[in-house]
């Protein structure tokens, strides 16, 4: 069984370490909850965690430094993401599916707005 982790950051020391040390805890729960929930153990491994969240970690740093690069300077906008992953079916196809779905939530509050106080 792994040890118990606080998800609270972690300060290693002063300056841009001490910073890039601290905002890497961001996934450390949704980590843990993603493995187990694809089958690993209820509290799987810091190791195992640490890992993962490190990927996740290096593929959004990665992303976004692709698509500001060919998107708007110092932007990065939902087609360029789009423009990225245009060749990995699976991811595309995901992106498509959550674009979709954030589209009829929209619809679906505004509507909802509506019939309670009127247009």
């Amino acid at each position: 069984m792994a040890d118990e982790e606080e998800d609270a950051p972690v300060s290693g020391g002063g300056g841009a370490e001490g910073m890039k040390e601290a905002s890497r805890r961001v996934f450390l729960s949704a980590v843990r909850c993603m493995m187990y929930g694809f089958g690993d153990d209820q509290n799987p491994y810091t190791e195992s965690v640490d890992i993962l969240e490190d990927l996740v970690i290096e593929f959004i740093t990665e992303m976004t430094h692709k698509a500001m690069s060919i998107g708007r300077q110092g932007r990065v906008q939902v087609e360029d993401i789009v423009f990225l992953i245009r060749k990995d079916p699976r991811k595309f196809a995901r992106v498509k599916d959550l674009l979709t779905m954030n589209e009829e939530l929209k619809r679906a509050r505004k509507a909802f707005d509506e019939a309670n106080y009127g247009s």
